[in-house]
């Protein structure tokens, strides 16, 4: 039986430069191909966990707009539960700006629409998926309170929560205590501790600052480099797959959304983060956020190849 991952965040359609490399302020560079494709924090992550094997129901508010329509038939064709998926008819779908350099690194500038109405209230209509989940997902797109309401839900019914702390911003250590796991990467990491990222000390005292807080686990990611589990028992480097990446856009997001999945199925820490490890690495040598989320099989394909 499919394990239940509710995700609580945002959908936007991104608009997507491929250029010789990112603009500097002030800067107009020329050349690249345009392309649009289905982004937004939360629905990559659901996606990704859909595709990855869950059964996934998804929060979020669109606009009742082209775009909007456009996701909503998206998540049905990954057979995403869609009953919160709510329509906001006052306010237009959320959009992203993307450039992606030739290295695959991106510049990205999200305005958010849609998501920025997604209430507490619809968190509230959705408590009993949340309760009866297996984990809860969320990133930070919309509204903190939204976030906080739906982690309080979790809470109450001893639901596994995964934080994504994406985009940065300061939290209370009154939610992230409720937090079973958090995701940040090395930017999130020092908005949240205050400690420098440098080297691998200053990620083992920023990891222990945010367990001290009494989060469950923390999983640094560390782009090319993979990631640092640290939890009270272990604190460790798991290297990522070496591949020749084109656009790293939904990489953190598939690595959230596949890693959920293997936590729902029991796999331990190590194995979660190798199969989501996998997963980031086989979508970021393909362009496009939700495009770019792998099946299971050529998950199982590539761990099987890596061996």
């Amino acid at each position: 039986m499919k394990k239940k991952i509710v995700v609580i965040g945002s959908s936007n359609t991104d608009m997507i430069v491929k250029a010789p490399r990112i603009p500097r302020p002030g800067e107009t560079v020329i050349g690249g191909e345009f392309s649009m494709a289905a982004g937004g924090k939360g629905a990559n992550q659901a996606v990704a966990a859909a595709r990855a094997g869950g059964d996934v129901t998804f929060v979020a508010r669109l606009g009742d707009d082209l775009f909007g329509r456009q996701a909503l038939a998206g998540f049905r064709r990954d057979r995403i539960r869609t009953k919160f998926v709510f329509k906001d008819t006052k306010t237009r779908s959320g959009v992203a700006l993307i450039c992606v350099g030739e290295t695959g690194e991106n510049s990205i500038a999200v305005a958010l629409g849609a998501n920025a109405k997604l209430s507490p209230a619809d968190v509230e209509a959705a408590r009993k998926a949340i309760s009866s989940a297996d984990i809860l997902m969320l990133q930070l797109e919309v509204p903190l309170e939204t976030v906080a309401a739906a982690i309080r839900i979790a809470a109450g019914k001893k639901v596994r929560v995964i934080l994504n702390p994406a985009p940065a911003r300061a939290l209370d250590d009154n939610l992230l205590r409720h937090v079973s796991i958090l995701t940040p990467n090395e930017t999130e990491t020092e908005l949240l501790t205050g400690i420098t990222i440098q080297d691998d000390s200053s990620i083992r005292e920023a990891s222990e600052m945010l367990l001290s807080k009494g989060i469950g686990s923390v999983i640094i990611t560390l782009g090319a480099r993979g990631v640092y589990i640290a939890t009270r028992e272990v604190h460790e480097f798991v290297p990522a797959f070496r591949v020749k990446a084109i656009d790293t856009t939904a990489g953190g997001d598939v690595f959230n959304g596949t890693l959920a999945v293997a936590l729902a199925e029991r796999k331990n820490l190590m194995e979660a983060v190798r199969f989501a490890n996998a997963a980031a690495a086989i979508s970021v040598t393909r362009m496009g956020a939700q495009p770019s989320a792998p099946w299971r099989k050529e998950i199982r394909t590539f761990l099987q190849g890596a061996q």
